[in-house]
Order: structure tokens, then sequence, then C-alpha cells
């Protein structure tokens, strides 16, 4: 959450909310490997599909992104920015849609990137994606 803390700041928000349902998924075993070091020993591993052994499931962790996306929806004003890592951000995505949990393996998210959820005329949308 430093980081993201780090850009909230350097972004011109001085006193970020911290909330712990936007931490990191939780590797377990695999804190601290790259994707291509974890398919080394186990090449059809994939963190939406399969979790991590000692950490996180994909279901604990799409709860934990919808748990936020009900606090977004609580939000008085309606309007809410989040500075967070990208595993944890491709949850919240498909969880403002109401996707399966495996959806977020599709969705490419690079590092400094723009995405916008919104309510729509036809539900919750996507309304931004990865956007520089």
């Amino acid at each position: 959450m430093q980081r993201a803390r780090r850009t909230a700041e350097l972004a011109g928000f001085e006193h970020p909310e911290i909330t712990d349902l936007l931490r990191e998924a939780d590797y377990g075993r695999y804190e601290g490997l790259t994707t291509r070091q974890i398919q080394e020993t186990d090449p059809d591993w994939e963190l939406y599909r399969d979790g991590c052994p000692g950490g996180e499931s994909p279901a604990q962790l799409y709860a934990r992104a919808q748990q936020f996306v009900n606090l977004v929806t609580a939000h008085q004003d309606g309007r809410v920015l989040a500075f967070t890592h990208g595993h944890i951000l491709r949850a919240v995505a498909v969880a403002w849609i109401a996707a399966n949990i495996t959806v977020a393996t599709g969705l490419q998210l690079d590092v400094a990137t723009l995405n916008i959820l919104r309510d729509a005329d036809r539900g919750r949308v996507i309304a931004l994606w990865n956007a520089p």
C-alpha cells in the first residue's frame, strides 16, 4: 500500500483514506515471485483461476473486491478515486460489472493508467480501461 499511497500523494491527494480492501493479492508461498517464475514450476498457473498456495483463493480475492464495490456504492457523493495495485484493481473491475473473477485474466492493465468504472443507463460499466 506504500506505493499506492505515494502515488495518491504525488497526484495531489495528501491525505488519502486507506483501506485494506485494496491491498495487493496475498501470494502466500508465491510472494516475491514473478508470474514467469511461478510458471516454471506450475506452467498452467493463473492467479484468477488457481489462486496462491498459502495465500488468497480467487473467491477470496473476488469477495474483497466486492466489498470494495459495496463501500464505493455507499459513498455519499458518488465519486471515489482509488490508487491501488493491478491484480486487485482487475478484480474490482470484474466485481463492478458482476462478471466471473476469471474474466480479470483478460484485462490488460499497465502501470500508471486511468480506469473509469461508472453507472450508466444499462447498469454498471467499465467506461475506460488501461488509458495512458
